[in-house]
Formats: structure tokens, C-alpha cells, sequence
């Protein structure tokens, strides 16, 4: 069965740990894809995800987005968005819900993203 929106991306997260789901079925069909692609970094990623998704310390391959990018809403509530980068054009856009403590990944991909051609 494949995943979909608001399905989790992993088991459940433990205590102290973020949950991790899907936004929609886009963003779950690209994190099969990232994971056929590179299966290290995608697992990497997730980890990050349940343990650190708003670092203190950005890096280039992990950051918040900026300008428009920077906030997304989902179930009414709007947060904070945020990058992973997975490979050198993959990426995970990420919503951090801190009401749920949940991350909802918005975008998966092997190719970098359209929106931040502009």
C-alpha cells in the first residue's frame, strides 16, 4: 500500500521525539523516491527530523526557507518551513508543527525544487 497524506513516514515517534507525516500524496510518493535514490542521506534526514528539525545552528544543507517559502500552513495552523538537503539537488521542505509536535514534509524530491527558481 503506498503512503499518503497525513500518513506517518516512519513508526511512531517515541517520547521526546518529533512524529513525521506526509502533507500529501506528492510528498510521500517523492520520499520513495528520495529513498530508491539514496537510501543513507534520506535515512539521515529522518532522523534529524525526529530529533533536531529546528537546529540552533543552520548549515547550507540544513536551514529554514526564507522570504515567501518561510512559513506554510497545514490544518489551519501555520509554521515554520524548513530544508533538508538530501543530495545535490535532492531535498525535504518541512513543516515543523510544534502544536503536535509534528514535522509534515511538504516536499520530497530527487530534483530541486521549482519554487525557489525565481
Amino acid at each position: 500500500m503506498t503512503a499518503g497524506r497525513g500518513d506517518r513516514a516512519a513508526p511512531p515517534a517515541p517520547e521526546g521525539q518529533w512524529d513525521i507525516r506526509f502533507a500529501d500524496a506528492a510528498a510521500a510518493k517523492g520520499w520513495e523516491n528520495l529513498c530508491r535514490q539514496a537510501r543513507e542521506n534520506t535515512y539521515r534526514a529522518w532522523l534529524v527530523l525526529r530529533t533536531d528539525p529546528r537546529p540552533t545552528c543552520e548549515t547550507p544543507r540544513h536551514h529554514r526557507l526564507k522570504g515567501s517559502l518561510a512559513h506554510g500552513t497545514y490544518r489551519a495552523q501555520t509554521c515554520e518551513q524548513w530544508q533538508i538537503e538530501v543530495t545535490g539537488g535532492g531535498r525535504l521542505w518541512y513543516l515543523v508543527d510544534t502544536a503536535r509536535d509534528t514535522c509534515w514534509i511538504t516536499y520530497a524530491g530527487t530534483a530541486h525544487p521549482r519554487a525557489t527558481d525565481r
